[in-house]
């Protein structure tokens, strides 16, 4: 009886654990905060960047009009120079941009409506490392296709594409959870109870 209730205590807790691994994800951050991803104003994306602790796994979301910018992913040397007539590494359109960061290191991004990233509507992510949450899946990244003027991620040459996401997850503060904590805690208390001497269960 004492093995059976073992093994049901393991199986408990290897199924709280992947449950909660498999629930938590990156923290997403808000370009530019309340303003968005804009030249009105003049927001300092350099600030805005300088005190966030960007992780693999956390979601970029750039919110602008359309109709007046865009989000186009660059390397080191045309984000310094501004440089938009290079073929960037992704460029974004939607208007309401997700941008999940699978990789350590710099990500540069800048508007590629001439004279904007001149005035400033530019950002550079820099990456620590991986967090201890998954990394949620949402948009394109480096190694994925271009985006097309109609918003949908196109490969270079093709014609057609597929659609984007109906919706981007909700912005947070970058905070964290890690549901799996909790799942052990629930799970060593049951595993204590259920492995408890039969004596010692009445008191």
């Amino acid at each position: 009886m004492e093995r059976k209730a073992t093994a049901v205590a393991m199986a408990l807790v290897a199924w709280l654990l992947a449950a909660g691994v498999g629930s938590s994800e990156g923290a997403v951050y808000k370009v530019g905060d309340s303003a968005g991803w804009t030249i009105m104003g003049s927001p300092n994306y350099t600030a805005w960047a300088s005190d966030k602790n960007f992780q693999v796994g956390d979601v970029i979301l750039f919110t602008y009009n359309k109709n007046f910018h865009n989000v186009m992913e660059v390397s080191k040397t045309e984000y310094s120079s501004c440089n938009a007539s290079s073929t960037p590494i992704a460029t974004y359109n939607s208007g309401n941009d997700s941008i999940t960061i699978k990789s350590k290191g710099h990500h540069y991004f800048f508007c590629g409506i001439p004279g904007h990233c001149a005035l400033g509507q530019r950002v550079d992510i820099k990456v620590s490392g991986p967090s201890s949450s998954a990394a949620p899946s949402i948009s394109p990244t480096a190694s994925s296709p271009l985006v097309s003027p109609s918003g949908s991620p196109t490969s270079s040459g093709a014609s057609g594409g597929i659609s984007t996401p109906a919706s981007a997850p909700k912005p947070s503060s970058g905070a964290r959870l890690a549901p799996e904590v909790l799942a052990v805690i629930v799970a060593v208390f049951f595993f204590a109870t259920i492995s408890a001497p039969a004596g010692l269960q009445h008191y």
